[in-house]
């Protein structure tokens, strides 16, 4: 089994940021993507679709399932921020 690569926060922050902007085409700059903001409705201003969009690019990208009928799914979608501690504690690559 091969290691996790070890990044801090910010680090993983700015790969989801920039996965987030690829997979939804979003008139952003990843930089731009606040760590506390809402990523949902306010915020970025991201639908449902978005979000299972979303959740599908980090399930490929890292390597666990992200699932809808997840109770937490409104804490781990929060934030950018909230979305990359998810990953950092779940990711398998």
């Amino acid at each position: 089994m091969s290691q996790v690569p070890a990044v801090s926060l910010d680090e993983l922050m700015a790969e989801v940021a920039a996965l987030i902007v690829e997979a939804l085409n979003l008139d952003v700059q990843p930089q731009d993507v606040k760590p506390d903001d809402p990523l949902y409705g306010e915020g970025l201003g991201l639908d449902s679709i978005d979000m299972l969009e979303i959740s599908l690019v980090i399930s490929k990208h890292y390597g666990f399932q992200l699932r809808s009928d997840n109770e937490n799914n409104e804490k781990i979608y929060a934030s950018l921020r909230a979305l990359s501690t998810h990953v950092a504690s779940q990711r398998t690559q």
